[in-house]
C-alpha cells in the first residue's frame, strides 16, 4: 500500500517505519491511542476510488473538492443523489458510512476493535487494511528490533511462504507478484508458482542480523523476507509482536512462546490466526485425521499465557492457549489478526471495552 498521493510526510522522526501507514497524520491521547485527524482522513478522499476522474461530473468534483477541504463535513443523501454515476455514489456512501463509524470511537484502536465485533459487511478492504495498518504502527510504537517489525507486517500484508536451504520464509505478495511481472530472478526460490505454470524465481533479501539496522529505511517497501523457522530471530519476532498487538489494541498483557508441535493431546483452547489454520486446528480439536501434508502447511505455533488470570473464561483460567498460522494449498499467507478478538477466552470487560 503506497503513501496517498499529494500527502507529503510531515514532522517524521530519524529512523522512523511504515510511514505509508499514515501515523504522523494522527494524534496521540495520554495512553497512546492513535486518534484520526482531518489531514487523516484527507489522505482516505485521496484513494483512487474517491479522486473523481476525468468525465466526472461537476456534482462529484464539487463533493471530492469539499471533503477535501473539511473530511468530517456531513453529506446529506441528497447531496450523494446528485451523482451521475452510479459508482460514484456507492463508493462515497461507503466510505462515509466508514467514516461516520470510525469517527464514532474514541480513538482507531476502539474502531478497530468496534469494526471487528459488529461486523465489516460493506466496509472496503483496503479500508481495513489501512486502519489496521494504522494500529499495528501504534502498537509497535518505541520497538527497536526489526525482526518484530518484520513480523507485523503479517498483520496487514498477505505473504507467500516457501522453504529454502533450511529456512522457513515468508516474502511480501505483492512486492514478489511486481518482481516477478519484471523477470528478476534470485536465491530466494519457487515463491511464484501458479498452477499450470513455470516456477518463478524472485531475488528478496532475508532479514538477518548483518542487515537488520537497513530495515526502518526500508521497511514502506516491504521487501525483506522474513525466516520464521523453528529457534529463528523472525520466528521469536512474531510472538514479541503478537504480544503488542494485543497488549496495546486489546489492553490485555500476555506472553507467547514459539513451539514447534502441540504436545498437549487435550488442549482447551486454540486460536487459529488465518482461515487455513482455523480448519486444521479445528480438526485436531474434534480428534478428525488430517492428512499429512495439510498438516505441514501450519508454519508457526504459538503458547500464549494471560498475566492476568482472572480475565480468562474460568474453563480456561490456568491452561494454555495455542496460536497457529498456517499457509493455503497455494502457499499464501493471510493473517487475520481480528481473529484474535473473537477467538481469546476472554471475560466481558465491565466497561465493554
Amino acid at each position: 500500500m503506497s503513501a496517498p498521493a499529494g500527502l507529503a510526510p510531515l514532522g517524521l522522526a530519524p529512523g522512523d517505519f511504515w510511514v505509508a501507514s499514515g501515523h504522523h497524520l494522527c494524534d496521540r491521547d495520554e495512553q497512546g491511542r492513535i486518534l484520526g485527524t482531518p489531514d487523516l482522513w484527507r489522505a482516505f478522499c485521496a484513494r483512487p476510488e474517491l479522486v473523481p476522474p476525468e468525465e466526472a461530473c461537476p456534482a462529484e468534483r464539487a463533493l471530492h473538492a469539499a471533503l477535501l477541504a473539511d473530511p468530517m463535513r456531513a453529506v446529506a443523501a441528497a447531496e450523494l443523489a446528485r451523482l451521475a454515476d452510479a459508482d460514484a455514489r456507492e463508493n462515497f456512501a461507503v466510505f462515509l458510512g466508514f467514516r461516520d463509524r470510525v469517527a464514532a470511537q474514541p480513538s482507531l484502536e476502539a474502531a478497530w476493535l468496534d469494526l471487528f465485533r459488529g461486523g465489516v459487511q460493506g466496509v472496503p478492504p483496503i479500508f481495513l487494511q489501512m486502519l489496521t495498518h494504522l494500529v499495528t504502527r501504534a502498537a509497535l510504537e518505541g520497538v527497536e528490533d526489526a525482526f518484530t517489525l518484520r513480523a507485523a507486517e503479517l498483520f496487514f500484508r498477505p505473504q507467500r511462504a516457501a522453504i529454502h536451504q533450511g529456512a522457513l520464509l515468508l516474502a511480501d505478495e505483492e512486492v514478489l507478484e511486481m518482481r516477478g511481472a519484471d523477470g528478476g530472478f534470485g536465491a530466494l526460490g519457487q515463491l511464484l508458482v501458479e498452477a499450470g505454470s513455470p516456477p518463478r524465481e524472485v531475488e528478496l533479501d532475508v532479514l538477518s542480523e548483518d542487515n537488520a539496522p537497513l530495515y526502518r529505511g526500508r521497511s514502506d517497501a516491504h521487501d525483506f523476507a522474513l525466516d520464521i523457522a523453528e529457534n529463528r530471530p523472525g520466528q521469536h519476532g512474531l510472538a514479541r509482536a503478537l504480544e503488542r498487538f494485543i497488549g496495546h489494541v486489546m489492553g490485555e498483557e500476555v506472553t507467547i512462546r514459539p513451539v514447534p508441535v502441540i504436545e498437549d493431546r487435550n488442549w482447551t483452547w486454540h486460536v487459529g490466526l488465518d482461515a487455513e489454520a482455523t480448519g486444521i486446528a479445528n480438526d485436531l480439536w474434534q480428534g478428525r485425521k488430517v492428512k499429512q501434508a495439510r498438516l505441514a502447511r501450519i508454519l508457526w505455533l504459538g503458547v500464549l499465557d494471560f498475566q492476568e488470570s482472572s480475565r480468562v473464561l474460568p474453563r480456561v483460567a490456568g491452561k494454555p492457549v495455542y496460536l497457529a498460522l498456517a499457509m493455503d494449498a497455494a502457499q499464501k499467507l493471510r493473517m487475520k489478526p481480528q481473529n484474535l478478538v473473537a477467538g481469546l477466552p476472554l471475560r466481558a470487560r465491565e466497561n465493554g471495552a
